[in-house]
């Protein structure tokens, strides 16, 4: 009989973590994600259409705020 037998009891590379390596999970899932808005955003970046629409985003925040930051002063 030829069957192969793995020893996952004996090979310490299979043996499951502790409880002090759950964290790192939580870490290499953000470290994806990251990766994935990244690829998004220069995805986006590069069509015009997409740069457009992102400048356009970003300017009306920074004037909202600017009002805002305005208003709370007494300017207007």
């Amino acid at each position: 009989m030829n069957a192969l037998m793995p020893n996952f009891d004996l090979d310490p590379r299979n043996k499951p973590h502790g409880e002090e390596w759950q964290g790192f999970a939580e870490v290499d899932e953000a470290i994806r994600e990251n990766r994935l808005v990244e690829y998004r955003f220069r995805k986006s970046w590069a069509d015009p259409w997409g740069r457009k629409i992102t400048i356009l985003a970003v300017g009306l925040v920074v004037l909202t705020f600017a009002f805002l930051a305005g208003a709370s002063f007494g300017l207007w």
